[in-house]
């Protein structure tokens, strides 16, 4: 009897319009995450920002495990601190960041990823994350929502 077809969802690939990724060698990989220097809970702030506009997308948390798949796979992952485990950006939503480059800064305590972002980057379904502020006397979003948070999530009524 013939096994079942894998129904598993395809790893999305990088868009022909992107150099193809390469990954750095295991060494290299190694010496970047002995480089970091994470807060007491293994932890390091990361921002993304947008390839060519240098828009700041958004900021989250990797620890060593992140950085290293991210540098392996060209697929950005952080770590959800409220869930306490890897998070592929765009496994649930499909808006996914590409690797282009991932820089340390001086004091080894934060990432700069540039990415291809497909699509949205923020969960409320705008473009950035840093998308609010004030409209006159209020906090308010300042940025349209270009996708409707329910369909990325799979929670639509």
């Amino acid at each position: 009897m013939a096994e079942p077809p894998n129904l598993a969802p395809a790893p999305p690939t990088r868009p022909a319009a992107l150099p193809a990724w390469h990954p750095p060698s295991p060494d290299a990989r190694a010496a970047f995450v002995a480089a970091l220097r994470p807060d007491e809970k293994g932890l390091v702030a990361a921002i993304a920002q947008a390839e060519g506009t240098g828009e700041v997308l958004m900021l989250a948390w990797m620890n060593a495990e992140a950085v290293a798949e991210t540098l392996e796979t060209g697929r950005v992952t952080y770590y959800s601190r409220s869930r306490r485990k890897l998070w592929r950006k765009g496994a649930t939503s499909g808006q996914v960041q590409h690797l282009l480059d991932l820089r340390l800064d001086c004091d080894g305590d934060a990432l700069l990823a540039t990415v291809h972002q497909e699509g949205v980057a923020c969960h409320t379904g705008r473009r950035s994350c840093f998308s609010w502020g004030l409209a006159g006397e209020a906090v308010a979003p300042l940025e349209p929502v270009l996708q409707d948070p329910a369909r990325l999530y799979g929670r639509e009524g």
